[in-house]
C-alpha cells in the first residue's frame, strides 16, 4: 500500500502557528516540535498549522511551549485522544489570518503611496530639486521601518533563538540599502545637491522592495485563504442547532396534544446516538442518522458532489449537513460529533493538506541550510567587489541585490499550496486524499482492480428482462416512457405478454418487504399502471419464507365475469420449485428459461397464475450508468481495469461487458482471502495495483494494494483501508482521483522546478552586479505569486 496511516495510542492535535513566513521557519519549528518526546510534528506554511501525533501522553503547554521555543506563537485547536475527545474548535488557516490580512493591506496601501514619490524622484532626473534627497529620505524612512516591520520583527525573532529565515535576507537588504543611504546623506548633507540625488544613495531600493515584497504576501494570504476555501466550506456545512423530539420512556416520539411533536431546541453538539431530531423542508440535517418517519428529496452535493438530489424514506441513512428540499423527516443520530460523516471528510482533507509528499522532502532539505549559505555568498559578493575593484557602491549593490533575490518564499510555497489547492479541489469533486504521499503511488499505477457488486454495478437488484405467455421484452423498453401496447385477452384469466406479466407480479410484490420484491414492484411502477382509472387490487396476500408470495389480483370496478366469476386471478411468484410444491403446473419452457437465465449470472423467479407457471421475471444487479464511461477514463489514463467479484462467471462476464471490461480481465468466484492473493498476484508481475471496493470483505485487498480507493457508499471498514475516499459512490471519481492526482505532483514538481530555477539564475547575475535590487526584489516578489498562481489552476480540474 502506498501509506499506512499511522496508529497510535495516544492522538493527535492541530497547532495553529503564527508568524512563519518561509520554508526555513517551517523546517525550525518542526525540528522543536520533533526533539519532545513521542512527538511527530509536520508543520504547513500555507495553512500557518502543525499536525502533531503522539505516541507519549504530552500536554498543549509542552506543544506550544517548543513552538514559542522557535521564536513563533501557536494555540491547540483540536486535540483528538483513542477515546474520540475533541475541543470543539474547526482549524483554520490560522491564528489571526483575517487580521493579519487586513494589516498586510493597510502596511502596502500606506507603503504604495509613499513608494511613488519615491521612485519618481530617485529616477527621473526632470524632478529633481534642491533638497529632493531629504523629501526622498523623509518619504521613504515609514515604508522601510512602519511598512517593512513584519520582516524586521520576524527576523529579530528568529535570530534571539540563533537561526535565520527568508525575512532576515530582506530585513538586513532593506537596512542595509537604507542605512548607507542615510550615511551617504549626512556625510555629504554640506556639499549643494544641484544636480539632483547622486549614484550612491538607495533609499528607493529599501522603500520599492518592500512594496514589492508586501505586495506579494499579502497575494500569497489571499490565495492561501482562497486555496482553502473548499475545506471551510466543508466544514461550515453542518447545522449549527437541531430540532430534537422529546422521547418517551419507550423510546418513541412523543407527541402534542394537538398532533404536532414535542421538540426542543439544542445545539447541534448536544445531539447524542440515539436521540430523535427533525428536518423541516429545507432545512440542514444536524448529524449522521437513519430516518424514522417521512419522505424527502435531499440536496448532497456540497458533501459528494452529485448534483442530483438523493430520494430518501424510511430506513435510508442520511448524512449531517445535507438539505432537505421538500418532505419533512424525523431522523434517528446513529453519529454525532467527530464520528460523522462530515467531521470525517474535514479531517481527512486537513490531515492531507498539513502532510507533506516526499517530493517536498528534498525542498525541506534544502531551505533548512538555504539562508545561512545566501548571507555568506553576500558577504563573499562584497568582499569580492572590493577586492577586485575597490568600489564601494558596486559592491554594496550586488551584496543587496544576492540578499534580496535569494529570498526562498517560493520555494516554501511550491509543495504546500499545490497540496492545499488539490485536496481542496478533490473535497470539492468527492475525493478524499488520505495523504499528500499517496500523490507518488497514483503516478505509477498501471492497473486498477474493480470489485464489481456497489463499485461497477448498482448493489442492488433491478429487473432487467420479463417473459410471458411467448413474448419477451426487455425491461428498459417498459420503463423508460414507452407504454406497451395492451392486449385484450380472449380469456380474462389468462396473462397474454411479458407487460401483463410484469404488472401483475408487481401488484402481488408491492405487499413485501424481500430485496427482490422491492426490485419487482419498482420496475411494475416505472412501467406504469396502462389503465389508472381501475388499478389493480390485492386481497388474500401471502408471504411464504424461501419460496414466494402468493394473492389475488383483480381490478377495481371490474365487475362479474361473463361467467358469473369475479375477474380474479390467483397470482403466485417465485421459485419453480416452490410453485410445484403449491400445486402450479410448470411447463417445461418456464424451467428452460429460467435456467437459462441462472447459467447467465441472473436471479429468475416465474409467474403463475390460476394454477399455471407462465411467465419468468429476470433480476440482475446491473451495471451503473456511469461505470462505462468511467473505465474508459481509467483507460485514457494508461491503466488496465480488471474486474474481481464473488459472484459467478456469467454474473461477472454479464457486468465486465456492459462497461467494456473484456471476458480475458474478468476473476470471479473469489473469496475475500482470495481478493489479497489476486492483487499480490498482480504485484508479483511487476504490476503497480490499484484497488476499487466499497465492502468489508474489500478491506484487505485495500490494505494490500499499492493505492486503496473506497466507495464512500461503503462500510467504514473499506473507508478507512484506503488511501483515497470516493465520497459520491461514482466509480468516474476514481478516474477523477487519479487525474487530480497526477496533476497535482505535476503542478508540485512545476513550482519545484521554478523556484529552483529561479534562483540558480538569479544569485549568479545578482553576485555579477548585474540585477538591480529593486529589479531583484520585483522578481523575488513576483516568484512567489507565480508558484501560488499555478496551485490554483487545480481549482478547474475535473
Amino acid at each position: 500500500m502506498a501509506a499506512a496511516e499511522v496508529q497510535l495510542p495516544v492522538g493527535e492535535v492541530e497547532l495553529a502557528v503564527s508568524g512563519m513566513t518561509c520554508a526555513s521557519c517551517v523546517a525550525r519549528v518542526e525540528r522543536k516540535l520533533n526533539r519532545l518526546d513521542g512527538v511527530t510534528a509536520t508543520v504547513n506554511l500555507p495553512l500557518e498549522s502543525a499536525h502533531v501525533v503522539l505516541s507519549t501522553e504530552v500536554t498543549d503547554q509542552d506543544l506550544v511551549g517548543a513552538v514559542e521555543s522557535a521564536g513563533y506563537e501557536a494555540r491547540v485547536t483540536r486535540r483528538r485522544t483513542t477515546s474520540g475527545g475533541a475541543l470543539d474548535e474547526t482549524p483554520d488557516a490560522g491564528p489571526g489570518t483575517e487580521y493579519r490580512g487586513d494589516d498586510l493591506l493597510r502596511r502596502l496601501r500606506v507603503s504604495a503611496v509613499l513608494t511613488v514619490p519615491v521612485l519618481l524622484l530617485s529616477m527621473v532626473p526632470a524632478l529633481f530639486f534642491p533638497g529632493s534627497e531629504w523629501v526622498v529620505a523623509v518619504l521613504a524612512l515609514p515604508v522601510v521601518a512602519w511598512g517593512a516591520w513584519p520582516f524586521h520583527t520576524a527576523a529579530a525573532r528568529a535570530a534571539r533563538h540563533g537561526s535565520s529565515t527568508m525575512d532576515t535576507l530582506v530585513s538586513i537588504g532593506v537596512l542595509a540599502a537604507t542605512l548607507w543611504s542615510l550615511w551617504v546623506l549626512v556625510t555629504e548633507a554640506l556639499r549643494p545637491a544641484d544636480a539632483g540625488m547622486g549614484p550612491g544613495l538607495y533609499f528607493e531600493v529599501g522603500a520599492v522592495v518592500t512594496t514589492f515584497l508586501l505586495a506579494g504576501r499579502y497575494a500569497e494570504h489571499r490565495s492561501r485563504r482562497r486555496a482553502g476555501d473548499a475545506l471551510r466550506a466543508l466544514l461550515n456545512l453542518g447545522a449549527k442547532d437541531a430540532e430534537r423530539i422529546t422521547l418517551g420512556p419507550d423510546g418513541t416520539p412523543q407527541r402534542l396534544p394537538d398532533g404536532g411533536w414535542r421538540t426542543t431546541a439544542v445545539p447541534v453538539a448536544a445531539l447524542q446516538v440515539g436521540d430523535v431530531f427533525a428536518v423541516r423542508p429545507g432545512g440542514t440535517v444536524a448529524t449522521d442518522g437513519t430516518v424514522l418517519e417521512g419522505a424527502s428529496a435531499l440536496d448532497t452535493g456540497l458533501v459528494t458532489g452529485e448534483p442530483v438530489p438523493v430520494d430518501v424514506g424510511p430506513g435510508d441513512d442520511v448524512v449531517g449537513g445535507t438539505v432537505s428540499t421538500s418532505g419533512h423527516l424525523l431522523v434517528r443520530a446513529t453519529r454525532v460529533g467527530e464520528d460523522t460523516m462530515l467531521s470525517r471528510i474535514g479531517r481527512l482533507v486537513a490531515q492531507a493538506q498539513t502532510g507533506k509528499a516526499p517530493v517536498a522532502r528534498l525542498a525541506d532539505r534544502i531551505s533548512a541550510v538555504f539562508v545561512p549559505v545566501v548571507l555568506v555568498l553576500a558577504v563573499l559578493t562584497l568582499a569580492g567587489w572590493l577586492a577586485a575593484t575597490g568600489d564601494t557602491e558596486a559592491a554594496f549593490t550586488a551584496a543587496v541585490a544576492v540578499l534580496i533575490i535569494a529570498c526562498p518564499c517560493a520555494l516554501g510555497l511550491a509543495t504546500p499550496t499545490a497540496i492545499l489547492v488539490g485536496t481542496g479541489r478533490g473535497a470539492q469533486l468527492g475525493v478524499l486524499i488520505r495523504g499528500p504521499e499517496i500523490l507518488e503511488s497514483t503516478r505509477r499505477v498501471d492497473t486498477v482492480v474493480l470489485d464489481k457488486t456497489g463499485t461497477v454495478t448498482e448493489g442492488r437488484m433491478q429487473v432487467v428482462d420479463v417473459w410471458g405467455a411467448g413474448t419477451r421484452q426487455a425491461v428498459p423498453e417498459l420503463v423508460e416512457g414507452q407504454e406497451p401496447p395492451v392486449e385484450t385477452p380472449d380469456d380474462a384469466n389468462q396473462l397474454t405478454d411479458a407487460s401483463d406479466v410484469l404488472l401483475y407480479a408487481a401488484a402481488v410484490e408491492a405487499l413485501s418487504e424481500h430485496p427482490i420484491a422491492r426490485a419487482i414492484a419498482a420496475a411494475g411502477r416505472a412501467a406504469g399502471e396502462p389503465d389508472a382509472e381501475t388499478p389493480l387490487e390485492v386481497t388474500g396476500f401471502v408471504a411464504h419464507a424461501g419460496g414466494g408470495v402468493e394473492g389475488l389480483v383483480r381490478r377495481s370496478h371490474a365487475g362479474l365475469a361473463p361467467g358469473g366469476g369475479l375477474n380474479t386471478r390467483r397470482v403466485l411468484v417465485g421459485r419453480p420449485d416452490w410453485l410445484a410444491e403449491q400445486g402450479v403446473t410448470v411447463p417445461r419452457e418456464v424451467r428452460s428459461t429460467v435456467g437459462q437465465q441462472e447459467e447467465a449470472g441472473a436471479t429468475a423467479v416465474a409467474v403463475a397464475w390460476n394454477g399455471t407457471a407462465g411467465g419468468v421475471i429476470a433480476l440482475r444487479d446491473p451495471a451503473k450508468p456511469t461505470s462505462a464511461v468511467a473505465v474508459a477514463e481509467l483507460r485514457e489514463l494508461g491503466l488496465r481495469p480488471y474486474l474481481l467479484t464473488g459472484d459467478s462467471e456469467g454474473a461477472a462476464r454479464v457486468a465486465a461487458r456492459a462497461v467494456g471490461i473484456p471476458d480475458g480481465d474478468v476473476i470471479a468466484r473469489v473469496l475475500p482471502a482470495d481478493k489479497v492473493d489476486v492483487v499480490a498476484r498482480l504485484q508479483a508481475e511487476g504490476r503497480t495495483v490499484a484497488m476499487v471496493g466499497d465492502g468489508v470483505n474489500d478491506a484487505a485487498a485495500l490494505a494490500t494494494a499499492d493505492l486503496g480507493l473506497a466507495m464512500g457508499t461503503g462500510t467504514d471498514v473499506a473507508i478507512e483501508a484506503s488511501d483515497i475516499t470516493l465520497v459520491r459512490g461514482d466509480l468516474r471519481a476514481a478516474a477523477s482521483a487519479v487525474r487530480l492526482s497526477r496533476k497535482t505532483l505535476r503542478i508540485i514538481k512545476q513550482n519545484l522546478f521554478w523556484a529552483f530555477a529561479y534562483n540558480v539564475a538569479a544569485i549568479p547575475l545578482a553576485a555579477a552586479g548585474l540585477l538591480n535590487p529593486m529589479i531583484a526584489g520585483a522578481a523575488m516578489a513576483a516568484s512567489s505569486v507565480l508558484v501560488v498562481t499555478n496551485s490554483l489552476r487545480l481549482r478547474h480540474t475535473t
